[in-house]
C-alpha cells in the first residue's frame, strides 16, 4: 500500500472515530442532563473520550504519510458518517434537511481546506502567543455567556457552546503546532512551559464545552459547527500570524469565500432544522374535544329542581311531569329539603350557603303552581 493510500484509510478510519465519540457524547447528554459538562460517572462518556482520542491519534499519523490538502479535508466527513451510524447504532433518522445540511457543510469545509496554501511552518513568539491566549480565553467566555442568555432556545445554545469548543479546540492546534516546530528538548523555556499550560487549558476546555453542546441540541447541529470551526480558526491563525495564503491568487481567494458561505449556510439549515424540531408549538384542541369536555363537566354537576322544573330544561328532566307540574324523581334520586323555596322567591337571591345557578341556566317559575314539599 502506497503512503498517500494510507493516509487516506487513516483519515476515514479517523471521521468514524470522531463520528462514533459524537454520537456517544450525544446520548451521554441525553441521559444525564443534571450533569451537563463533566458526566464523571457515565461510562459511555469515558468511551467517547477515547473514540475522540484514537480519532486524533489516527489523524496525526495521516499527516505523517499523506499531505495536509488532502488530510484535512477528509477530515470534514465525520458530519457525513455522523448520520448513518446514528441511525444504525441509536435509531435516529435524519431528515431530508439534516442531510442538506451536513452535505453542504461537508462540501464547504473540504474546499475551504483545499484551497488554503502550504508555507514553511512557523511558531509563535512570546507576544504572539500572549495575545492569542488573550482573544481566545475572551472569546470562549462571551459565546458562554451568550449560550447562557439563549437558554430558552436549546439549538442556538448547542451552537454557541460548539463555536466556544471549536475555538478552543483551534487554538490548541494552533499551539501545538507552535511547540513542535519550536521544540529543542528543553522544558525549562519559559515560553515552552506556557505553550504547554495553554495547550492543556484549551483541550480541557474544549472538551467540557463540547459535551455540553450536545445537550438539547441533538447530534448534527453541534457536531458540524465543531468541524467547522476546529480547522477553519486554524487557517485564520496561519494566514493573519503566519503569512498563509489560498491557492490559485485572487481565484482561490473568491473560491474559498464560496466555500466559506456554502459551508454557513449548511450550518444555518442544520440549526433551522434543530429549532423547528425543539419549539414546535403545542396544538390547540379541537372543538369537538373542547365540547366532549365540557359535556364531562357538566354530566357532573349535581341536579337540582327549582319550581317544579330541571334547572337544565324539560329535556333532560328524569321523569315526566305530574298534575301539579312536579317531576317525579327517579330510582335512587333524592330531594334536599333545604333546596325548596317559597313562592315568589324564585328571582330572588340565592340564601346564604347557597350557590345561584350558572349561566346558561335561570329560575324558572311555573304561575298558579305550587310544588309539594317532598320528604326523603
Amino acid at each position: 500500500m502506497s503512503a498517500l493510500a494510507l493516509s487516506v484509510l487513516l483519515s476515514l478510519v479517523s471521521a468514524l472515530g470522531y463520528a462514533g465519540g459524537a454520537i456517544v457524547q450525544e446520548r451521554v447528554a441525553v441521559t444525564s442532563p443534571g450533569s451537563a459538562y463533566l458526566p464523571l460517572r457515565r461510562p459511555g462518556w469515558w468511551g467517547a473520550l477515547a473514540l475522540n482520542g484514537l480519532g486524533g491519534l489516527l489523524h496525526v499519523v495521516a499527516l505523517a504519510y499523506g499531505p495536509l490538502s488532502i488530510v484535512q479535508p477528509l477530515g470534514a466527513l465525520t458530519i457525513v458518517f455522523a448520520l448513518p451510524l446514528a441511525a444504525l447504532c441509536v435509531g435516529r433518522r435524519a431528515g431530508a434537511t439534516a442531510w442538506r445540511g451536513a452535505v453542504m457543510a461537508t462540501v464547504g469545509l473540504a474546499g475551504l481546506l483545499s484551497l488554503v496554501g502550504s508555507s514553511e511552518d512557523h511558531a509563535l513568539d512570546a507576544a504572539q502567543r500572549l495575545a492569542a491566549a488573550i482573544v481566545t480565553g475572551g472569546a470562549v467566555v462571551a459565546l458562554m455567556c451568550a449560550s447562557r442568555a439563549a437558554h430558552r432556545h436549546p439549538a442556538v445554545r448547542s451552537v454557541l457552546l460548539a463555536t466556544a469548543a471549536g475555538t478552543a479546540f483551534g487554538m490548541s492546534s494552533v499551539f501545538t503546532k507552535s511547540v513542535t516546530v519550536d521544540w529543542d528538548g528543553d522544558l525549562d523555556s519559559s515560553g515552552t512551559l506556557f505553550s504547554l499550560a495553554l495547550i492543556a487549558v484549551f483541550s480541557v476546555a474544549g472538551v467540557l464545552l463540547s459535551q455540553a453542546s450536545y445537550g438539547g441540541g441533538g447530534l448534527t447541529a453541534p457536531l458540524a459547527t465543531l468541524t467547522v470551526v476546529n480547522p477553519v480558526l486554524a487557517a485564520v491563525v496561519g494566514i493573519l500570524m503566519f503569512g498563509e495564503t489560498f491557492r490559485y491568487g485572487t481565484t482561490g481567494t473568491l473560491l474559498a469565500l464560496g466555500c466559506g458561505v456554502l459551508a454557513a449556510g449548511g450550518l444555518i439549515m442544520l440549526t433551522t432544522e434543530r429549532m423547528e424540531e425543539t419549539e414546535t408549538p403545542a396544538r390547540e384542541p379541537s372543538p369537538a374535544v373542547g365540547a366532549q369536555i365540557t359535556g364531562a363537566v357538566l354530566s357532573s354537576v349535581p341536579r337540582q329542581r327549582v319550581d317544579g322544573e330541571d334547572v337544565r330544561g324539560p329535556a333532560h328532566a328524569d321523569g315526566p311531569l305530574t298534575e301539579q307540574g312536579v317531576v317525579e324523581p327517579g330510582p335512587g334520586e333524592l330531594f334536599d329539603p333545604a333546596a325548596d323555596i317559597a313562592p315568589g322567591d324564585a328571582d330572588g337571591p340565592a340564601p346564604p350557603g347557597e350557590r345561584a345557578p350558572a349561566a346558561p341556566y335561570a329560575r324558572r317559575t311555573l304561575p298558579h303552581r305550587r310544588r309539594p314539599r317532598v320528604r326523603t
